[in-house]
């Protein structure tokens, strides 16, 4: 097993152009279904560790229905018992989509790492202070050795606040070394 996830780019402007006549809006529930559908297409190819970069950027509108289509459900179905293998980061949520996609995070108790702009990476979605902190944290390291976790994040609740966040699909620990990398340090090293 491999200390680092494989990874996908999946422009999904795109997909968008391919799966529907539309050019650059994600609009009406089908829409996003179709798109959805053919991002788990392209998923199925992926090994079983992977991290998947999901890449608005040529996507000038996202409504309420695409974001729950494309992001709520692709987290929800990829976040389970059996798939937590798969993590993702969100590309170029800029403000015509950001809100659209915090609030379906939201409503369906999911969060998400998103870039915002070149290199800004944040948190969106339901997340505790804790969570929040820690993420915060490990965004600023990249990356904690297994055996400096309880130094690094000082307490047993920054402890939890990390676990949590792996559990969550937030970060990654390898499960050979046991070093826990922030989602984003991962697809800067990968790309």
């Amino acid at each position: 097993m491999t200390d680092r996830p494989d990874r996908i780019a999946i422009d999904v402007g795109k997909v968008l152009r391919t799966a529907t006549s539309l050019r650059a809006n994600l609009i009406t529930r089908p829409t996003g279904r179709a798109v959805r559908l053919a991002i788990q297409t392209q998923l199925q190819g992926v090994g079983t560790l992977s991290v998947s970069v999901i890449d608005f950027s040529e996507v000038a509108l996202i409504d309420f229905s695409c974001a729950d289509e494309v992001v709520a459900k692709l987290l929800q179905e990829y976040l389970t018992e059996e798939t937590r293998d798969a993590f993702f980061v969100l590309r170029g949520v800029h403000e015509p989509h950001r809100d659209q996609i915090e609030e379906v995070l939201e409503r369906h108790g999911l969060a998400a790492v998103a870039e915002t702009e070149p290199g800004l990476f944040l948190l969106l979605g339901v997340r505790t202070e804790p969570e929040e902190s820690a993420w915060v944290l490990l965004e600023e390291r990249g990356r904690v050795d297994e055996q400096h976790v309880g130094e690094v994040f000082g307490s047993p609740d920054g402890e939890a606040a990390l676990t949590s966040l792996v559990h969550r699909g937030l970060a990654f620990r390898s499960p050979t070394s046991g070093r826990v990398h922030s989602l984003s340090r991962l697809v800067a090293e990968l790309m």
